[in-house]
């Protein structure tokens, strides 16, 4: 099974060659254009699972905010507020966070983080929105307690323990309503 050496004993041609690399440039071409294409139609798709994504944590929003406050009074929070898309700027109009529903009373506030399917970085993500809120609150003097929820129509358990660990509830899909659960174990409620 030993390759066989093409035989050019009348030699090649300058033309041949110029012919070979042309046909390859052609090729490389036309494989360049339906790369570009198929990286066209991939960010599209990009988009639209991104915007679906989006649309899932507004369903989210909408399903669990009417009993949410019910949910946590269950809890012994009594929150007498309730918002959803909650943008915090400081006084010069400069953004500080976005939280997806925010419930307060006078003593507490609950940041709620919504996703269709939360992943770790979410929950970082979180945390440091958490961190930043707390410090603009310190600024204004505000010394109400804040505390942080993941809400997800799916939470795997590492994302759940790792929202735990980060002391955070979960608020997750249970029949036709939902449930919060309580960190608990080695994991506490955290307060901002």
């Amino acid at each position: 099974m030993g390759t066989t050496t093409p035989n050019y004993t009348n030699g090649i041609t300058f033309e041949q060659v110029w012919t070979a690399l042309m046909k390859t440039d052609q090729q490389m071409q036309e494989t360049d254009r339906r790369m570009q294409k198929l990286q066209e139609q991939m960010d599209r798709t990009d988009k639209q699972l991104g915007k679906l994504g989006n649309r899932f944590g507004e369903m989210i929003e909408y399903m669990v905010m009417p009993n949410l406050l019910d949910k946590f009074w269950e809890l012994g929070f009594v929150f007498t507020k309730g918002y959803h898309d909650f943008v915090i700027k400081d006084e010069n109009r400069r953004f500080i966070a976005q939280v997806d529903i925010t419930l307060e009373n006078g003593d507490i506030v609950m940041l709620v983080e919504v996703k269709s399917k939360p992943t770790t970085e979410n929950i970082m993500e979180h945390v440091e929105r958490m961190e930043k809120i707390r410090a603009y609150a310190d600024s204004r003097n505000d010394k109400r307690k804040y505390m942080g929820a993941i809400a997800g129509m799916v939470i795997n358990d590492n994302e759940k323990q790792f929202a735990f660990k980060n002391g955070f509830y979960i608020i997750e899909p249970s029949g036709e309503t939902f449930n919060i659960l309580v960190p608990d174990g080695s994991y506490s409620p955290r307060e901002w």
